[in-house]
């Protein structure tokens, strides 16, 4: 699909350059043979209006001179005399053939292609005169300028060419990505769904067989409700996700106080870290106001602690920090001791459904950073991570109301 919209998008470009080069080399061709035209129209005139003293090419009263010669009929129509220094004008049959030509063609001003002339005729009281002239010059003019409109176009075109495959591979990039990001996303979905719709069918397959007794069927009840539990945490963290994908969906806004919410995070929280014997510190700096939605800020803040409590060594300190910053902004830090987090890494555990040891990871579906990430975002503030010293470190930024 990628390749098919990158193929049309050259397509398109290329057709728009191609249509815009021939209304150009068009517009310039046009006005260029007007231009010659007009000129040699010009000076057909002026030496017909003046027919005994037509001047030379070198005049200085006269724009251009171009190769020309002149003929006075009588009133009659025969030929009474010829004049031009530029054509041997012994031969009386071709000159009649050429006013019998002009004459043809009724027209003032004309062409005789076969010959390369141009023709003026204008009647006088004494008769008509005819001044004909060349236009060889004229016609290789316009003929150089095609073949440099063909060397110019074909250039124009293959630089076009080059600059709309680097355009389109610059513009479907980020289509691209957004295509890759949903078929991982789906697979992803997928996977996280399948394990534990093989278990959830299994138990049940289990508890329609006799052989088992009635406490053993409990614990397949028991396994059942497990895998529901978790199939429905991983629906609706995909939901939120959605979500937040959505651009029209916006989270209510209120003056929310963020050291309340925190310091309420972290009572919540204190029992689960010290059942599992960890040390858990906290400093709130008090009435720190954001605007913001109350629940999204919970959830980011429910978020961080969770992932601290899931992934801290044995018997080691979680920090929680909240503290206000210059520029009207504040931080939240979460920092535990755990497993370093490789510098590439730190780019990648917002991803969804990423986490770096997939063999420990201890039923998380790698979706609660990536929340976080979306609710931080609608909140106009920053989420990052830092890995130090065997301390890792996650970082919420926000504005402060004034």
């Amino acid at each position: 699909m990628i390749k098919k919209l990158q193929i049309k998008f050259v397509v398109i470009n290329m057709t728009i350059v191609t249509i815009m080069l021939s209304v150009i080399f068009g517009l310039i061709y046009n006005f260029t043979q007007r231009h010659l035209e007009t000129e040699s129209i010009n000076m057909m005139r002026s030496i017909a209006s003046n027919p005994f003293q037509p001047g030379h090419p070198d005049d200085s009263t006269s724009d251009l001179r171009l190769p020309f010669f002149i003929l006075q009929l009588s009133p009659e129509g025969e030929l009474v005399s010829s004049d031009g220094g530029y054509y041997d004008l012994s031969n009386r049959g071709f000159l009649i053939d050429l006013i019998n030509e002009s004459v043809k063609n009724r027209q003032e001003i004309g062409l005789i292609k076969e010959h390369n002339l141009r023709y003026c005729r204008i009647s006088m009281p004494m008769g008509t005169v005819i001044v004909f002239s060349d236009i060889s010059s004229e016609t290789n003019t316009l003929n150089s300028l095609l073949k440099s409109f063909a060397v110019i176009g074909l250039f124009s075109f293959l630089v076009f060419l080059g600059i709309s495959i680097f355009l389109s591979r610059w513009a479907v990039k980020p289509v691209a990505r957004a295509w890759q990001q949903q078929k991982q996303f789906v697979a992803d979905a997928s996977h996280e769904l399948k394990t534990p719709l093989t278990v959830i069918m299994t138990n049940t397959e289990l508890l329609q067989c006799p052989d088992y007794n009635e406490m053993e069927k409990n614990n397949f009840l028991q396994s059942i409700l497990l895998m529901s539990g978790q199939m429905k945490q991983l629906v609706e963290k995909i939901l939120i996700l959605a979500k937040s994908d959505n651009q029209m969906t916006t989270l209510p806004m209120s003056p929310i106080n963020l050291s309340k919410l925190t310091l309420n995070s972290t009572i919540s929280f204190e029992g689960i870290f010290y059942e599992k014997g960890l040390s858990f510190e906290s400093f709130v700096e008090p009435d720190i106001i954001v605007h913001g939605n109350e629940d999204g800020l919970q959830q980011v803040i429910d978020i961080l602690l969770d992932n601290a409590q899931k992934y801290s060594l044995a018997n080691s300190e979680t920090h929680v920090t909240l503290y206000s910053k210059e520029r009207n902004k504040c931080c939240l830090k979460v920092s535990n001791q755990g497993n370093p987090i490789p510098q590439a890494e730190l780019k990648h555990i917002f991803q969804r459904f990423y986490r770096m040891d997939k063999a420990r990871s201890r039923g998380s579906f790698g979706l609660g950073l990536s929340i976080a990430e979306n609710i931080v975002a609608q909140h106009q503030g920053r989420i990052w991570a830092e890995s130090k010293d065997g301390v890792n470190s996650f970082f919420v930024q926000l504005n402060i109301k004034k």
